[in-house]
Parts: C-alpha cells; structure tokens; sequence
C-alpha cells in the first residue's frame, strides 16, 4: 500500500506496507461518498469528520452540493492513520505527523524522528507483552501439570 505525499510533488510516495491494497474503484474514478468509506474502513462518519476537522486528514473534496467525495489516497491515509492508531501513538503526534507532511520534504528528518520514536514505544510494548505471555504460559503449564498428577490419599 502507498500512501501519497500531500505536499506539491505528487509523484513522492511514502510507502506504508509492502503490497498496495485493492480498491473498489480504480484511479481516476474514485469518488467515495462518506457512508461508502464508512463501510470499507470501519471508521464512523463522525470520526471521518473529526479526523478532517482536527488536520489529521488533508483537505477532502466536496462535490457541488458540498458532500464530501474521498479518493483512494484518502482510503490510503486512513489505513496509514489506523497503523499508528494500532500503535499507541497520541492523536496529537499523529496531527503533528500530517502537518508535516503537508509542509514538504523538508519535513522528512521530523518525520523520520516521530516514527522512530513510535517505533521504539511499540518494541518495549511487544517486550512487555512478551514477559507478560511467559508468565501466562508458565500458569497454564502449571495448572495442566497439576491435574495430572495422580491424585495423593488424604489423610
């Protein structure tokens, strides 16, 4: 999947995964009202709405009775947006993130720096989440070890 650069030079992508996700309509044709991108994303109308009106979304184009008409780079963004949602990072990172890169490629270094940071937020997650599953499986082996064990006389 890519994700496409806001700023002036439309050709600049920033690649999110490794395989572009399949879409209802091809480039060109794709005029999404919001209840359609409600039903391929997930997300609720009012968080579509929320997300544009904080600056998390760039500029959605309206259609001459002022709806919104979303496009395969907005469905692009918003799946790039509910990554970072996966991994903790605060809504106003994420804000800061797009203003960035609506500023331009001279925002990279920032960029870079917010991703990292994020990165390394989740690497101590999935560490603790680790030893945390450890301890789990040592439980689980515990009790399944206990209700095998030949049951002992009383006394």
């Amino acid at each position: 999947m890519t994700v496409m650069d806001t700023t002036t030079t439309p050709t600049r992508t920033d690649i999110c995964v490794s395989a572009p996700k399949a879409y209802p309509r091809p480039e060109g044709q794709d005029q999404y009202t919001i209840s359609e991108v409600v039903a391929f994303t997930g997300l609720t109308a009012h968080t579509l709405r929320w997300y544009e009106r904080i600056g998390l979304m760039s500029h959605v184009d309206r259609s001459h009775t002022g709806q919104r008409r979303f496009t395969n780079r907005d469905l692009d963004w918003l799946n790039f947006v509910g990554k970072l949602r996966l991994t903790g990072m605060p809504v106003a990172h994420m804000v800061r993130y797009a203003e960035l890169l609506r500023e331009g490629d001279h925002t990279f270094e920032e960029r870079q720096e917010l991703l990292e940071a994020t990165r390394r937020d989740v690497r101590t997650r999935i560490e603790e989440l680790q030893d945390t599953l450890a301890v789990l499986d040592h439980k689980i082996d515990f009790y399944a070890g206990a209700r095998r064990a030949p049951e002992r006389p009383s006394a």
